[in-house]
C-alpha cells in the first residue's frame, strides 16, 4: 500500500497558514482519491447488500448507470493511458470496463467490513467542529479501539463570531459491527486510481487555471472531474449508510431513503453523458416532486412525492416527460455548466465567473440535495440552505466580482488557495436575529469535512466579508485534509478549553481548528492594514487584526503547552507561533490594541464564571 506523505515543507508552509501549489495540490489529490475510494465503496457495498437492504432491481439499475457513465467516459478520455483507472487502463475510480464489480477494479480487502461489507475511513468521516463527536476520534486523532465516526455526522465549522454545528439527526455509522475501519493515513493509492503524471509518479503542482483542472499534469474527462464534486462525497456516505442498514423495523425507511440516494447517481449519470453527447431514454425520479440534474438545473413536478420523469437526450435537448404533463424541453449550455428551458417549473444552475481570468466559474448551488447535511443545521445561531431568486443571485454576484483584488493585499497565497480548493459555494438564509429595518446586518458561514471544496455561507455583504469568509473557512478545509493524512496530536474529545470567539467550551482539536483560522485572518488583516491608503478601510482591517491576534495570543499556550501533540504537530504549531510572533513587527494602534485586550478579559471573565465551578 502507498501511503500518502506530507513533506516537512509542506508541513511548514500549512503551519504558516500558507500554502504554496505543490502543498495544495498534495491536499487536493488525497482529497479526490479518498472520494474516488468512497464511490468504489459504494459499489462494492451494493454488491454485498442483503437482498432485503438492496434488491436486485435496484442493484441491477446501478449497473445500467454505471454503464451509461462508462460510456461516457469513453467519449472523451483522459490524454493518459488509465487515467484515473489502473495502469492497465480500466477504468474509473479503477473500476472494470465489464461491470462495477468484476476485474481489476474490485476495492482494497482493507477498506472492506468482515463480510465485504465497503466502510468508510473514520477519519474523513468526522465532520462540523471536530473531533466533537462522542467516539473519541477526529481529524487529527487516532480514535480508539471500536471507535467509529458518524459518516452523517456533524457537518460545518461555525462562523468565527458563533457557534454552529449541522447535524444528521438520525446517527448512524456504516460500521457499527466492530472495529472495522480504515485509519487517517490508510488510503490505498493507485488502488482505486489515484492521479498519477504521465511519468508515472505524483501529479505535479495544482495549476491556477481552476478547480475543475486542480491537478497539473492529468487531463481530466468531464466524466472524472464531476464524479470528485464535493457533493459526491456526502451521497456516497448517505448510500453506505443505508446500504449498512440490517433487516428490523426501519428497513422500510431506510429502503426508500436509499433508493431515493441511488436515484441520485441515476440523475449524475445521465447528466453526465448528455454533457458528453451520447443519446439516450432513461426513468429518472423526483424526490418529493424534484428532480436535481447536477450542473444543469432541477425540474418542480405538479406532483408532490417521488414522481417519475422519462428523460431522452438527443445532441444537447434534453426532453423530461412526465404522465399527463406538457413535456419539458431543455437546452444544455456550452462550457460544462447549465441548461436552460422555457418552461417555468424548470430551475436553471446558477455559476459564478472565475476568481481569475481563464480559471473555472464557481458553481453557486442552491438545488442539489446533498448540499446540507440531511436535517438541516441544528444549532440555533446557524441558517439552513436557501434557494435563491434574482436579486439575491445579484447581490451574491456584486460581493463576488473582482474578490480576486480584495484577498490579494491580504497575501498572494489566499488567491492560490482559493483558486486550487473551492469547488462550490451554497447559499445559506440569513442567520437568526441578523435582520434588522429590513437590512441584513450578520451572517453565517461553514464547511463540510465530507463535501471538501464546498463552502456554505449567508449572503455576502461586501466583497471584504466574502474575503475574510473564504480566508476563514478554507483554513479549516486545509487543515481538515492535512488530519486525514497525518496525526497532529492524541489529545481526546473532552470540551474544557476557553476559546475567545465561543461560548461553549471546546476539545483541543477544536481548539487548534478555531486559533488555526484566526490566526490567518490576524495575518490577513494585517497585510491588508498596511498596504491600504483608505484611512476608513484601513483603520477598519487594524481593527480586525488585533482583535483576531490577541483571540490567538489568549489560547496559543494552551495548545503549545499540551503533551498530546505528535512530533509533527509540534512542528505543525510551532510554524503558528512563529507567525504569531511574526505579527508583533508591525503593531496595530495602540487604541485598536486596548479595545481588542479588553474584549479578550471580558470574554474570559463570562467563560470563567458559566463554566469555571466556585468562580
Amino acid at each position: 500500500m502507498i501511503l500518502p506523505v506530507v513533506p516537512d515543507r509542506a508541513l511548514t508552509e500549512l503551519g504558516r497558514t500558507e500554502g504554496g501549489p505543490e502543498t495544495l495540490g498534495l491536499l487536493v489529490r488525497d482529497q479526490y482519491t479518498r472520494r474516488l475510494l468512497l464511490l468504489r465503496a459504494v459499489l462494492d457495498a451494493v454488491e454485498a447488500a442483503d437482498p432485503g437492504v438492496c434488491s436486485a432491481d435496484a442493484r441491477a439499475r446501478l449497473r445500467e448507470d454505471w454503464g451509461l457513465l462508462e460510456e461516457a467516459d469513453r467519449v472523451e478520455p483522459p490524454v493518459r493511458r488509465g487515467g484515473w483507472g489502473y495502469e492497465d487502463g480500466s477504468g474509473i475510480a479503477g473500476v472494470s470496463r465489464t461491470g462495477p464489480w468484476t476485474g481489476a477494479g474490485a476495492a482494497p480487502a482493507d477498506a472492506r467490513a468482515p463480510g465485504g461489507r465497503a466502510v468508510a475511513d473514520p477519519a474523513s468521516a468526522t465532520y462540523g467542529q471536530v473531533a466533537e463527536t462522542a467516539s473519541g476520534g477526529g481529524p487529527g486523532v487516532a480514535p480508539g479501539p471500536g471507535a467509529y465516526a458518524d459518516p452523517d455526522g456533524p457537518g460545518v465549522y461555525a462562523d468565527p463570531d458563533g457557534p454552529g454545528v449541522y447535524a444528521d439527526p438520525d446517527v448512524e455509522s456504516a460500521a457499527s459491527n466492530g472495529d472495522s475501519r480504515v485509519g487517517p493515513r490508510s488510503v490505498a493509492y493507485r488502488a482505486v486510481g489515484a492521479p498519477v503524471s504521465e511519468g508515472g509518479g505524483d501529479v505535479g503542482p495544482v495549476s491556477t487555471t481552476g478547480a475543475g483542472r486542480a491537478l497539473a499534469g492529468v487531463t481530466l474527462s468531464p466524466v472524472r472531474t464531476q464524479l470528485l464534486h464535493p457533493f459526491v462525497g456526502p451521497w456516497a456516505r448517505h448510500c453506505l449508510r443505508g446500504l449498512g442498514a440490517a433487516a428490523g423495523p426501519r428497513a422500510g425507511r431506510d429502503g426508500r431513503e436509499l433508493s431515493r440516494d441511488l436515484a441520485y447517481f441515476g440523475a449524475l449519470a445521465a447528466v453526465l453523458a448528455a454533457r458528453a453527447g451520447v443519446s439516450y431514454a432513461v426513468r429518472l425520479r423526483a424526490r418529493d416532486g424534484v428532480l436535481t440534474l447536477p450542473s444543469l438545473g432541477a425540474l418542480r413536478t405538479s406532483a408532490s412525492g417521488d414522481v417519475p420523469v422519462d428523460v431522452v437526450h438527443r445532441r444537447g435537448i434534453l426532453t423530461l416527460r412526465r404522465r399527463g404533463e406538457k413535456n419539458i424541453v431543455v437546452r444544455l449550455q456550452g462550457g460544462g455548466f447549465g441548461a436552460w428551458s422555457e418552461a417555468a417549473a424548470w430551475a436553471p444552475a446558477y455559476a459564478l465567473p472565475g476568481l481569475l481570468p481563464g480559471s473555472d466559474p464557481v458553481p453557486l448551488d442552491d438545488l442539489d440535495p446533498y448540499r446540507t447535511a440531511r436535517g438541516g443545521p441544528q444549532h440555533h445561531e446557524l441558517s439552513g440552505p436557501v434557494a435563491l431568486d434574482d436579486a439575491e443571485r445579484k447581490r451574491w454576484l456584486q460581493s463576488w466580482s473582482g474578490i480576486a483584488s480584495v484577498l490579494r493585499p491580504g497575501g498572494e497565497h489566499r488567491v492560490t488557495e482559493a483558486v486550487a480548493l473551492l469547488r462550490c459555494l451554497v447559499p445559506l438564509s440569513a442567520p437568526p436575529g441578523s435582520t434588522a429595518g429590513g437590512r441584513t446586518t450578520g451572517s453565517c458561514s461553514g464547511t463540510r469535512r465530507e463535501a471538501f471544496g464546498a463552502l456554505l455561507s449567508s449572503t455576502p455583504p461586501t466583497p471584504m466579508t466574502f474575503a475574510a469568509t473564504l480566508v476563514h473557512e478554507l483554513q479549516h478545509t486545509k487543515l481538515a485534509a492535512l488530519s486525514d493524512m497525518l496525526t497532529l496530536h492524541h489529545a481526546g474529545p473532552q470540551a474544557r478549553y476557553f476559546a475567545p470567539w465561543r461560548p461553549d467550551p471546546r476539545p483541543y482539536d477544536g481548539l487548534l481548528q478555531g486559533t488555526y483560522s484566526h490566526l490567518a485572518l490576524a495575518d490577513f488583516f494585517q497585510r491588508t492594514a498596511l498596504v491600504t491608503t483608505h484611512p476608513a478601510h484601513r483603520d477598519s482591517a487594524w481593527a480586525q487584526h488585533a482583535r483576531y491576534r490577541e483571540q490567538v495570543g489568549a489560547v496559543l499556550p494552551a495548545l503549545v503547552g499540551s503533551g498530546d501533540l505528535t512530533a509533527q504537530g509540534r512542528r505543525f504549531v510551532d510554524q503558528m507561533v512563529a507567525v504569531y510572533e511574526r505579527l508583533a513587527e508591525h503593531p496595530a494602534p495602540r487604541g485598536q490594541t486596548a479595545r481588542a485586550e479588553a474584549y479578550i478579559r471580558a470574554a474570559r471573565a463570562l467563560w470563567t464564571q458559566r463554566h469555571v465551578p466556585g468562580e
